[in-house]
This record gives structure tokens, sequence and C-alpha cells, in this order.
């Protein structure tokens, strides 16, 4: 008996055997029948040229159908409220576990989230402070500048058994830790009244300058038409007393309209509610532009900008308070906090025993901060001043500690962003994360966080109808000797320049302080292709956008969102479509605006935009393919329309590729178009099409598609260049054209500065200038100043180091 139970113990277990994620026939966006056997436990990397289909696989086929099945487990009630996601396309989807998407998107800039909101820090410390705070204030909530005190009283009824009922009086009191002043944003805002309404008009007149404040809306203008608090026909410069204070300050108060009950509130609070309770960078440009004229803001005098109240900054542990705490830079907030743990003569177990646990999980949490490389944050900074990078970073910190297991992650690019001496501690946390037990998807160009990979997908082999299809999969060895326009890549190295530029002019910073820089003093050549780098947090951005002067010429090319709705993609962005518009219309003797998906053209049902949109309140929104024109964004009618054998729908489907091909001769050729799409190809962006959303696009193609409209810019022998690392999102074949787009730029008479941490970048620039030597107040100082030959030579900087490894020196 017992050898027979030793035998079947021994034998693997049927559970066992799922050991991998199945793709079989797999064709979202461009992929072709795509098929791969992805490990499970294991760390896989996808690489690939630009656009060849790595995310379309990662993204719109496993994470997709992974959070599609996960939203079937909830209840019938629950889903009836949820729009169905659709399958992706694909025969065959097996092994798959729930998958966390730890991508890019940066975190809601709501203005009461912070990075120690965020990340659970914050509550760690209020915890801690409601135990050790002298004077002692109150709960935890006391801390918090989301809570505000409150106070009431009254009678309530006691029931102690049948018939046996008492009235008492009661008082409930609450103490928050929220500043009266500016309600726990940190900033007061002054309201400019001229810019909301015209004083020299009446209500029924149309006296209200706010945008959508029509004089016939219902939800706004007639209900203080019609509130009987005003009277509407008098100018409101007229007003009495009362009447003004009603107009700008009265509470939410119950009216009828008509026969309608509605809500009428004082001007003042209703504008504070629509207008500033919302994130400013998801406004319409021009909602933005009216609260940029209409209001100011300026830190709280009462709270100094800590969001806090006076009794909750006034509790101190060992003399720092909660908002000392979380304007540190996390890195000295770790030290402290390690320093309360440290045990006392009294005892081994630390100076306060009964928070031991609590300081453990604080220390924890602030560890990961400093070893994900965002030791140079503070928990009071706001989340929606991070980089795409730190936010992917910030998300990760939630996952590190987590108990799950058999858990399928997935990252976008997680290295965007970091220096060369920073990858090597994300490469240790994807580790960490695979060494629990979970499958670690990433997509990824940098070789040394392909380096670590336990298994490789390469695909390609080029980009949009080029691409899609599956040109290796096993090793990083194999990747090597695989043939792949990945593996020829893999060791590529730029050389450092026989010769550099001269430069024709300077860019003077003179003392520049902003954020952590120490006083800064700096040169920046022009003329050239000028570098700036150092670790992350090292003031590379204060640098080069907070402190070079005004009226310097500069144009900011970043990655960030390019204002618009998601309606816009490529082709309106960059005004292509207003050519091809007009060549249809000539062509088909029509007008021009039956070819927009804005105006008459427009599918009826989804109003041009090619999918509905389901907003959910409490997760993200679900966009899904309109039924009526399957996408094509275009009534019936307009697609009997062609040009050169293609209708609009089909022109705005094609890559940027076929399309410069398209236009450029035949029945279709139009040069205004061809000039566009030539500048669209010139950086890198020929594997895009025409109607891609906006939305839809990374930081990197962003930049690219910035930077293309630049190129037609008048007078640009004048303007000065400043990229944000756009090396981010491309493969290393596409860094040499990079590189030979940014020499074409130099050679033409432009400046070109460029924060980067690419070595290939830095070896090929004419200038460094390099900051550090560490991040936050370890940094904020130029380290080195110089050609790349001198960096490599001298080796005084992690920067130099790194680069002379790059380059075999």
């Amino acid at each position: 008996m017992t050898t027979r139970t030793d035998a079947q113990s021994t034998a693997p277990h049927v559970a066992d055997s799922h050991d991998l994620i199945r793709v079989h026939g797999a064709r979202v966006n461009n992929l072709r029948d795509v098929s791969v056997e992805i490990p499970k436990r294991r760390l896989t990397v996808f690489t690939g040229v630009s656009g060849s289909g790595k995310s379309s696989l990662v993204f719109g086929t496993i994470a997709a159908e992974s959070q599609r099945l996960i939203n079937e487990t909830y209840s019938a009630f629950v889903q009836g409220f949820m729009p169905t996601l659709a399958r992706p396309e694909v025969d065959v989807l097996e092994g798959l576990t729930t998958a966390i998407i730890v991508d890019q998107q940066r975190l809601g800039a709501d203005p009461r989230s912070t990075v120690g909101t965020a990340t659970d820090a914050n509550a760690m410390l209020r915890i801690l402070f409601s135990r050790l705070g002298q004077p002692h204030i109150g709960s935890p909530n006391a801390f918090s500048f989301n809570v505000a005190s409150v106070r009431a009283s009254g009678a309530i009824t006691v029931e102690r058994g049948a018939g046996r009922t008492r009235t008492e009086k009661a008082t409930f009191t609450r103490t928050g830790g929220m500043c009266t002043r500016c309600e726990g944003r940190g900033t007061v805002s002054d309201i400019d009244l001229t810019q909301l309404y015209d004083d020299s008009k009446s209500i029924a007149e149309g006296a209200f300058t706010i945008p959508g404040w029509k004089s016939d809306s219902w939800w706004t203008v007639r209900t203080y038409a019609e509130s009987g608090f005003l009277d509407p026909d008098k100018p409101i410069r007229e007003f009495t007393e009362r009447e003004m204070r009603d107009f700008l300050h009265r509470e939410p108060t119950k009216v009828k309209v008509e026969g309608v009950n509605l809500t009428y509130e004082g001007l003042i609070p209703k504008f504070r509610k629509s207008f500033l309770a919302k994130d400013r960078e998801a406004m319409q440009p021009h909602i933005r532009a009216f609260v940029d004229r209409a209001v100011t803001f300026t830190t709280c005098p009462d709270c100094d900008g800590t969001r806090l109240s006076e009794a909750a900054r006034s509790s101190k542990i060992e003399g720092i308070g909660i908002a000392d705490a979380c304007a540190m830079q996390i890195s000295d907030l770790a030290g402290w906090v390690r320093a309360l743990n440290e045990p006392s003569p009294r005892s081994s177990s630390g100076r306060y025993p009964m928070v031991a646990p609590l300081l453990g999980a604080l220390l924890g949490t602030l560890d990961s901060f400093v070893e994900i490389g965002l030791g140079y944050l503070s928990l009071d900074r706001p989340s929606g001043t991070l980089s795409g990078g730190e936010a992917q970073r910030v998300k990760m910190i939630r996952h590190l500690g987590s108990s799950l297991t058999d858990t399928t992650y997935v990252f976008d690019e997680p290295t965007v962003g970091l220096h060369p001496h920073d990858i090597q501690r994300m490469n240790g946390l994807l580790l960490r994360l695979r060494d629990k037990g979970n499958t670690v998807l990433v997509v990824e160009h940098k070789p040394e966080a392909i380096a670590i990979a336990d298994h490789v997908v390469d695909l390609g082999p080029g980009a949009g109808s080029a691409g899609g299809t599956v040109c290796f999969e096993g090793t990083v060895e194999g990747l090597r000797a695989g043939g792949t326009v990945t593996g020829r890549h893999l060791d590529d190295r730029a050389a450092l320049k026989d010769t550099v530029r001269t430069p024709t002019g300077t860019l003077e910073i003179r003392a520049a302080t902003r954020n952590n820089l120490r006083n800064v003093d700096v040169d920046i050549p022009l003329g050239v292709l000028c570098v700036v780098t150092g670790v992350a947090g090292s003031g590379k951005s204060s640098l080069v956008h907070g402190s070079i002067p005004a009226g310097a010429g500069v144009v900011p090319v970043g990655q960030g969102a390019i204002k618009g709705s998601r309606r816009s993609n490529p082709a309106t962005y960059t005004g292509l479509l207003d050519p091809i518009r007009k060549a249809f219309a000539k062509a088909n003797g029509v007008k021009p605006a039956l070819f927009s998906a804005n105006s008459e053209g427009a599918c009826p049902h989804c109003n041009g935009a090619g999918v509905i949109y389901t907003d959910l309140a409490m997760m993200a929104g679900v966009a899904t393919t309109c039924e009526e024109c399957e996408g094509k964004r275009f009534e019936a009618s307009v697609l009997d329309h062609h040009l050169g054998g293609r209708d609009i729908s089909e022109v705005l489907a094609m890559s940027v590729t076929e399309a410069e091909e398209f236009f450029g001769t035949g029945e279709a050729r139009t040069p205004a178009a061809h000039r566009i799409l030539g500048r669209l190809a010139e950086v890198g962006l020929g594997y895009l099409s025409l109607g891609q959303p906006l939305t839809t696009l990374s930081g990197g193609e962003r930049q690219r598609l910035k930077l293309a409209t630049h190129l037609a810019e008048k007078g640009g022998d004048r303007l000065v260049y400043v990229l944000d690392e756009p090396t981010t999102g491309l493969h290393l074949a596409d860094v040499e054209q990079l590189l030979g787009l940014l020499d074409r730029l130099v050679d033409s008479g432009r400046s070109v500065i460029v924060v980067e941490h690419h070595q290939a970048v830095m070896a090929h620039a004419d200038w460094i200038i390099d900051l550090g030597p560490g991040a936050g107040h370890d940094g904020g100082r130029i380290v080195f100043e110089g050609t790349p030959a001198d960096l490599v030579a001298a080796r005084s900087t992690l920067t130099g180091e790194h680069l002379a490894a790059y380059v075999g020196a």
C-alpha cells in the first residue's frame, strides 16, 4: 500500500499539464493567422519592428480575451449594465489566466490624487500618525485631506424592548484632515466673474458667456431666469445685494420651472462643480482655454499647499509631521521610517513594537519605490504630473507586494524613460514577479530587457500589412542566430563620431533652480545635435523644459497626448484629409463635406465615429464597432464615390506607405497630399494607417507625428527642436533611421536638443550634457559637458561608464 501511494504521488498530476497559453489563428488587426505557444510562469518578451503586430497579439488578443472572460463571471444583473465585449478574432485561445495590464496610460489627473494615494502609502502613514503622533488628534481620517470634519447634533430614538422607547439627545463628530480653505486640493482658485457673464445684460438677454450656456438651455439659464430668486429682465449690475447673493452663492435649492422639478444653485458653486472638479487635460480645447482665462490658481495660504488642516499638521512623530513626511523625497522617507523601526536599547523588536508590522509594510512599499528607480519622487506629488513611464512603474509597485500568483502580467515597454543604469533594476523586478509563479508578458525593444527573457516571440518581418507573422519563437540565443530583423540588429552598436559639428551659437541658461536643479549655469550649443542625459529624476526635463528662457524659438516635441477628440486621426491632425476630400469631390462632382466623417457624410448611427462608446462610471469605457457602417464611419451612399478605384473608407484604411504610392501617380495623383505623406514616412510612421484614432497611438508615435507637422513650418532653420526620448517604441532597426532624420534636421540648419537615454543616440551626438550624479536631491547638477568621445574617455559618470561599455571602449 505504501509503495503504491508513493508511486502515485510522484506521478505528474493532470492539473500540472496546463503549462502553456496556446494561441491559434489570431487575426486581430494585421495579424495573419498567428499561432504561438507561450510558457506559463516564465518571462516572455515580444519584439519586432514598430507596427509588426506585437500589441495586437499581447493586448488585443490575449489580454482582451482574458478581460472578456472575467466580465462573464459577473452576475446577470451587473452584465446587463455592461456592453458585450467582442471576442477577438482568433480560432483557439487556451490556458488563459487573469491578465493584469500595466501600461503607460497616465494615472488619473484628479486634483486629489497623489503618488501616496495611488499606492496606499498615504493610508499606512495616516494609521502610523494616528497611533504615534503627538498630540493625538484622532483616527486615521484626521490625517486625510479627502475627509472633511463633520459635526451634527439632534434627537435619536432608543428602542429597548416592546413598547419601551426613549428619545435622547445625541451628537456626532468626525475629525477629518481636510483643509477647509482649499478643500484638500492644496490650491485656491480666484474666479474672474467678468469672464462668466456680461453684467450690462440681463439673464434674458443672454448675459452668460460660459461655453454651452445658451439663453434657452433648460438646465442652466432657464433655471436662473425662472427660479423666482432673480429678475431675469434686470441687468446683472442692477441686482440688489440679496439678488446678487442668491445669484452667486445660494446653496442648492429645489425649484419648479414650468412644472419640472429642478435644483437651483449659485453661479460660483455651480461653476466649480461643472468645470473645476474635472481633469483639466481631459477638457475640450475651447473649454480648457475658457477655464484658463476665468480662473487663476495659487497655493492655499492656510495650509501652504499641504492640503491638511492645522490640527493634522500639528501632530508629529519625533518632530516630523505627516505633511513633512509626504513632502520628503521617498528615499529619505524610507530612511526615516527605517530609523523608527530600529531596535531600542530596551527592546530588540524596535522602538515602537506596537506598530512594528505597520512600519515593516510601509518600509517595504517605500523601498519598492527606491528599487524601481522612483526614490526621487515625493508622496505628495500629484499623480497627473507623472510621465507615462513613471506612471507604469508606480502601478508596478501595487503588484510587487501582491499575494496573487498564477496571474498574467502584461507590460508595455517598462524600460521607457529609464537610464541604462536603472534598466538593471527593472529587470530584477520583472524576474521577481515571474519567480512568484506569475506569467510575465513584455512588449519591448531594448536589448538589455530582451536578454533576460526565458522565451522570445519575434513578429514581423515588416510593419502594417508587411508584418503580422511570427518570425521566430524560442530562446534569446536562438534569436541571435535566427536571421530575423531583430536577431540581426540585437548586437548592433552605434560608433562614436570621428568628427563632430561646430556650434553656430549658444542658448544660455543661468541660475536654474526649477525643481531639484541647483543653481545650474549651462550653455547649450546651437546648430548641432545636443543630447541631455542622466539617470531618471536627475533634472533633465527641469533643465530643458522648465529653464530655457522664453523667446528662444524653442519648439517642444513631446510625447504628451495630442489635443483633440477620439475622432481625430493622423489624416485630420496633419491636414492631410483636406486635399484628399477635395480630390474626391473633384473626381465625383460633389461637395468635399460629403467625405468628412464629422460632417455631411457621417454614418447617422455612430455619428461618424465608427464605434459606439459606452462610458462606465466604475471602470474603463468600452468601444464596440458600429453595426450600421461596420466601422467605416461613412454613410453607404458616400462609399459609392471613388477615386483611383478606392472609396474614402478604403483610403483611410491605407498605411502611410501605401497612400504615398497611391497619391503619387495615376488618376489619384495629389501633390499636396503626397508632400504630407512624405513627411510622415520620413519620421518613420510609414506603417501607420491614416484613419487610426490618435488615442490609440503610443507616446513615441505621437511625438513623431508632431515632428512631421513641424517639418512643414516656415523659418525652420531658426527653430530649436526639443525632442523627449524619440527612441520610445522604436525597434533597433528603426533607431538607425531616426539618427538619419536627426542628422537631416541639423544639416538643414535647425538646432536639435534631445533628452535621451539610448546609447546609440548618445554616441551619435555632437555634444552631451550629463546631469546627476543621482536622482532627486542627489542630482540637479551638471556632471559632464563635452563630446561623446570625451565622456567615454573620462568615464567619470554613470552615463560615461555605460556608454563606454556600449561602444566597446
